[in-house]
């Protein structure tokens, strides 16, 4: 079988002008004289959006595109539904294609929302009474039912991406192409088009290519992820591998710190000497599932014989929240002196605990029966819990994501009274 999106050394080239700044009229038209005696020297700049990119996307796959502002993921998305043209390369699309790039994308501003349901229908080539057959279903998803006979220009953005995207979802495009315009959405609203995209990908085996900034949607929707950077792929991987490398390049903290001798945390009686978020290999990790435990190393040396040091770490989510403080207060050497030598703690988070989001994580060595803190780094560790889907738990299998910070699996007792 064929890919159903072929791209071959697809680049887009555009023309960057350098003007001067704004000028007077007497400077203007002088200038345009002056210029028939002079030859021109500056040159326009040629800025690459895309170079040479190569991939195959086969039928059902779900791939999630990331990268930094300017790497050219719009413009990949924008050349794929046609709205552009590449400078060099092509892009072979075998198969019915819907995008939602922009808000209102294919939509008309004066005609209403029933209209613009039609006319988008028609656009992605359906019949009248395919559209007719998904209409109720179209309206009930975006929840502007009340306002159908209301011309779209007086929809807000949040009004039209709800519509734009009950259409391109319902319409069974065998291709669906979905830019960060989610964002525009409420909550509410984005956590019912990741689960929409996940029911139409895998119990219907439509093909998604989805650009976000989020990268906890791009790891539970996707099976595959590219890393674009400068119009380049950096990396093609699976998700987890992709999403690892991206966090920890992106966020300036990783699965791993270490310090030189003269550059340690601490004092004359213990310093840091390393810190590494941990998998059950004892690899270090910045991305795990969140059915795997997760492991938090600390390796420090005690200079001074003589003194009870409680180490502890402190956990704080991508919203500043405080998840927890964890200390060493259940292990022998609580209320015991440390002797001078290399340490090595461990502690874990049990899997099925933390929910889904990227976590930052601080460590001390401390006493506070002695008012005594040696050292507190905060926050110079980051690791990504990502849903996954799990036979045993059940989870990930609504494809939603769960207010909170915490998200654990209970035991629970389930009796039928007679």
């Amino acid at each position: 079988m064929k890919p159903i999106i072929e791209i071959k050394q697809l680049g887009k080239k555009y023309r960057i002008e350098r003007n001067d700044s704004y000028l007077s009229l007497r400077e203007e038209l002088s200038g345009n004289i002056m210029s028939l005696f002079k030859s021109k020297s500056s040159k326009p700049d040629d800025f690459w959006a895309l170079k040479d990119v190569n991939l195959s996307i086969e039928p059902g796959d779900r791939i999630g595109i990331i990268g930094n502002n300017g790497a050219g993921k719009s413009t990949l998305l924008k050349i794929l539904s046609r709205v552009t043209v590449p400078t060099q390369g092509e892009a072979i699309i075998r198969g019915r294609l819907a995008s939602l790039l922009e808000v209102g994308t294919g939509f008309h501003p004066e005609l209403t929302g029933k209209e613009n349901i039609y006319l988008n229908g028609a656009i992605l080539g359906m019949k009248k009474d395919e559209i007719n057959r998904q209409f109720d279903a179209i309206v009930d998803f975006s929840g502007v039912e009340k306002f159908l006979s209301m011309p779209l220009k007086n929809y807000s953005s949040g009004m039209q991406m709800r519509l734009a995207f009950a259409v391109a979802a319902h319409l069974e495009p065998e291709i669906l192409l979905i830019d960060e315009v989610l964002a525009v959405g409420d909550m509410e609203f984005q956590k019912k088009c990741i689960g929409k995209m996940e029911e139409v990908s895998k119990e219907h085996g439509r093909t998604i290519v989805f650009v976000s900034h989020n990268m906890n949607y791009i790891a539970s929707l996707c099976n595959k992820a590219i890393h674009l950077e400068k119009g380049m792929i950096k990396e093609e991987n699976n998700v987890s591998e992709i999403v690892r490398n991206y966090i920890s390049k992106i966020s300036g903290r990783y699965a791993e710190m270490k310090w030189d001798y003269t550059e340690r945390p601490g004092n004359e009686i213990v310093q840091l000497i390393s810190v590494r978020i941990v998998n059950i290999h004892s690899e270090s990790s910045s991305s795990l599932k969140i059915t795997e435990p997760v492991g938090i190393e600390m390796s420090y040396e005690v200079l001074k014989d003589g003194h009870i040091l409680w180490l502890g770490h402190n956990i704080h989510n991508q919203n500043g929240i405080n998840v927890f403080d964890t200390h060493s207060v259940d292990t022998d050497l609580y209320q015991k002196q440390h002797q001078k030598g290399l340490y090595t703690s461990l502690v874990w988070i049990p899997g099925n605990f933390l929910n889904t989001g990227i976590y930052f994580v601080g460590c001390a060595i401390f006493n506070h029966l002695e008012n005594v803190i040696h050292f507190h780094e905060e926050n110079i560790l980051q690791f990504n819990i990502y849903d996954v889907f799990d036979e045993e738990t059940g989870r990930g299998l609504s494809g939603k994501d769960f207010p909170g910070v915490v998200r654990p699996i209970f035991k629970w007792s389930i009796r039928k009274n007679d």
